[in-house]
C-alpha cells in the first residue's frame, strides 16, 4: 500500500484564477510531527487491494459476485444473494456504501439517498499523458495538493502512485437527470465550466480524453446503526455518507473498520457482543455525522459566489499567508482546530480507553 501511494509535500490553495490564498510550505513534515503518520494519498483500489489482501492473510474468506437481495435479523441471521446462495453468522457488518441494500432492509422500505445540488469530474492522468509539457509532468512527480476555489465551484488535485498518476476532481453544480447516478460527461462542457480559471489547471484539462461525471448524493441520519437484535452493525457510506470536500469519506470508514474491529476483538463470550456494538455506536455515531456537516461547511467556503462575502473571505485567507494559521480558517485543510479534530484521532486508541473505562457485561 505505501509503495502505491504518494505523500505530498505540500498543500495550497488558489483562488480560481490561480491567486494563492493559503500554502503550506513544510505540510508533509508538519503533518508527521503533529501527528506521528504522514498524509498519504492513495487510489482506492490500491487500498481495497491492501485491505483484501490482509484479510485474506488472516483468515477471511472473500467471496465475489455476490450482490446482496435480502436478510432476516433472525438468529442467526440470514443473507441472500442474487446467484440464491445464503449465508449466516453471529453479526453482519453492513458496509455497502452509498446505495446500501442493508440499510433499506433494516429500514424495511425502499430508501434513496438525496441529490445534493453538485456533481463530481472525476479524472486520472499519468506521467505519459502530459509529456508534452515537462510542467504539468513536475506537478505529478513531485507530490502536492492543490485547490482551485472559485463561484460555485472548485478543484482539487494530487499525485498517486509514487508520483506517477494525478487525480484531478472537479466539484460542480449537478446537471444530471433525477435518478441518475453516473454518467459519460463531455469534454467540451467540462472544459467550458473552467473558462478563466488558472492556466495550469485548465491545461491538465486539454490532456484529458475521456471524463465520467459521478451525482453527489447524502442520506438524512439514522436513529441508530444497529438493530435491536444486536446481529446487525452499519459502517461507512450506508449510515453516514460524505461529500468528498474534506477527503474523509474513506478515512472515517476506515476509523469505524478500526474500532469496530477493536471492540469485537475486546470480547470474552458471545454475551458481550450487544454491548460491543453499543459502545461502537456512541464511539462514532456523533463523530462521522460532525464530519458530514462539516463537508458542507466547507462547501459553502470553497464555493461562495463574488461579492462582499467572498471578498471577506479572501481577506480573511491573505492576511494570514505566509504565517501561523489562527483559527477559524476558510480552509479546513489548513484549519489547525479542524485536523488536529479530523487527523488527530486515533481510533484503536479511542476504543482501547472505552472498553478499560466501561469493561462489558453479558446479557
Amino acid at each position: 500500500m505505501w509503495d502505491n501511494g504518494a505523500i505530498p509535500t505540500t498543500l495550497t490553495v488558489h483562488k480560481y484564477h490561480g491567486q494563492i490564498l493559503a500554502h503550506e510550505a513544510n505540510f508533509e513534515n508538519d503533518t508527521r510531527t503533529k501527528f506521528g503518520a504522514p498524509f498519504i494519498d492513495l487510489h482506492r483500489v490500491d487500498l481495497q487491494r491492501a485491505l483484501c489482501t490482509r484479510a485474506e492473510q488472516l483468515g477471511c474468506k472473500i467471496h465475489l459476485n455476490s450482490r446482496l437481495t435480502s436478510l432476516n435479523f433472525d438468529d442467526p441471521p440470514l443473507l441472500t444473494t442474487v446467484s440464491g446462495k445464503t449465508f449466516t453468522g453471529d453479526l453482519i457488518v453492513a458496509a455497502d456504501g452509498l446505495w446500501s441494500v442493508c440499510r433499506e432492509q433494516y429500514l424495511g422500505r425502499k430508501d434513496d439517498p438525496f441529490p445534493t445540488g453538485d456533481l463530481a469530474y472525476r479524472i486520472v492522468l499519468s506521467t505519459k499523458d502530459v509529456e508534452d509539457d515537462p510542467e504539468l509532468k513536475s506537478w505529478i512527480e513531485n507530490p502536492q495538493v492543490h485547490f482551485w476555489i472559485g463561484p460555485g465551484a472548485h478543484a482539487v488535485a494530487y499525485s498517486l502512485r509514487g508520483g506517477n498518476m494525478y487525480n484531478i476532481v472537479l466539484l460542480v453544480p449537478d446537471n444530471l437527470p433525477l435518478g441518475a447516478r453516473r454518467a459519460a460527461g463531455d469534454l467540451g462542457e467540462m472544459k467550458s465550466l473552467f473558462v478563466g480559471w488558472d492556466p495550469i489547471l485548465t491545461r491538465f484539462l486539454d490532456h484529458v480524453k475521456s471524463i465520467d461525471k459521478w451525482k453527489l448524493m447524502y442520506r438524512e441520519e439514522l436513529p441508530n446503526w444497529i438493530n435491536e437484535q444486536s446481529n446487525l452493525v452499519m459502517l461507512g457510506d450506508c449510515c453516514h455518507p460524505m461529500l468528498p470536500y474534506l477527503a474523509q469519506g474513506a478515512n472515517s470508514s476506515l476509523e469505524d473498520g478500526a474500532v469496530l474491529g477493536t471492540l469485537l476483538g475486546c470480547m470474552e463470550t458471545k454475551g458481550h457482543l450487544k454491548p460491543a456494538l453499543k459502545m461502537y455506536e456512541q464511539l462514532r455515531k456523533a463523530r462521522g455525522e460532525a464530519i458530514v456537516k462539516e463537508t458542507f461547511k466547507q462547501r459553502h467556503d470553497f464555493h461562495m459566489l463574488d461579492g462582499p462575502e467572498q471578498e471577506a473571505r479572501d481577506e480573511l485567507f491573505l492576511r494570514q499567508l505566509g504565517m501561523k494559521v489562527q483559527s477559524p480558517f476558510p480552509s479546513r485543510w489548513t484549519d489547525p482546530d479542524t485536523t488536529a479534530w479530523l487527523w488527530g484521532y486515533d481510533a484503536i486508541r479511542e476504543a482501547e480507553r472505552a472498553v478499560a473505562e466501561q469493561p462489558y457485561r453479558s446479557n
